[in-house]
């Protein structure tokens, strides 16, 4: 994709579940400081690749390292103390506790005085979190339950943000929202990792974009490049017609 660092490297990565594999020799690269969109259909293992990743699911083959570090074999804890966290699709928030205890717990591997360093600190990123600090997160809509996520993420300041279809459920209006608050983050020196299922929304967003289909890796390249594929339309309607990278082009 580019001369710049990677901060994540996967290559040949298989893996699934009980009833079988639904990633195939998967190989990518996530480049450092930089935004990277993964696209695909409903079913082509975008969320299965980001629960590998982070240690949610165990891959069968291949290998996942973040800055030359494999972290095949390592727990969710161990990769969160490796600076990398991961949102989940769903909303997480615990609705009966309030936005700052939301937050807090973003930080259970800080004590006591780097908790309230590190959510002052978070809360100046996102001033509108604070003032909600004091509301239960069961009573925000969803957008801003999925700003309480985000803040609480950085609780640890991580260094790779992985996030799992950010948009999922969202007013169309609430969308710039989401995606501001991801440019912060980016902004602010974090490298992000995303599945997004409005795929002209987050390739636009993006540096990089990776296009998933079948479980396997069908096309890379610029964000730009990506969304400007003569075939991406295809997948995005309904079609079966499978991607292959452009001539002379950046391709899997």
């Amino acid at each position: 994709m580019s001369v710049l660092p990677d901060a994540l490297v996967i290559d040949g990565l298989t893996a699934g579940y009980g009833g079988g594999d639904v990633l195939h020799d998967i190989s990518l690269e996530v480049i450092e400081g930089k935004i990277t969109c993964i696209v695909g259909p409903n079913g082509s293992g975008k969320s299965t690749l980001l629960a590998t990743i982070s240690g949610l699911r165990r891959p069968r083959l291949g290998s996942i390292s973040y800055r030359d570090r494999s972290l095949v074999g390592m727990s969710p804890r161990q990769i969160l103390g490796c600076g990398i966290v991961h949102v989940p699709q769903n909303h997480s928030v615990f609705r009966e506790m309030t936005v700052r205890e939301n937050i807090e717990l973003g930080g259970y591997l800080l004590d006591h005085r780097q908790v309230g360093r590190r959510r002052a600190q978070v809360e100046e990123m996102f001033p509108a979190v604070a003032q909600w600090a004091g509301r239960k997160a069961g009573s925000l809509s969803g957008g801003q339950q999925r700003l309480v996520e985000f803040a609480r993420c950085l609780m640890l300041d991580p260094e790779l943000v992985i996030l799992d279809e950010p948009s999922v459920g969202l007013a169309p209006k609430v969308l710039r929202t989401v995606f501001d608050a991801i440019r912060l983050m980016n902004a602010s020196g974090k490298t992000v990792l995303l599945v997004e299922q409005n795929a002209r929304a987050g390739l636009l967003l993006s540096d990089y974009g990776i296009v998933l289909e079948g479980g396997r890796v069908r096309l890379t390249g610029t964000g730009q490049q990506v969304l400007d594929h003569p075939e991406i339309a295809a997948l995005y309607l309904g079609g079966t017609v499978p991607i292959a990278a452009p001539a002379g082009g950046e391709g899997s």
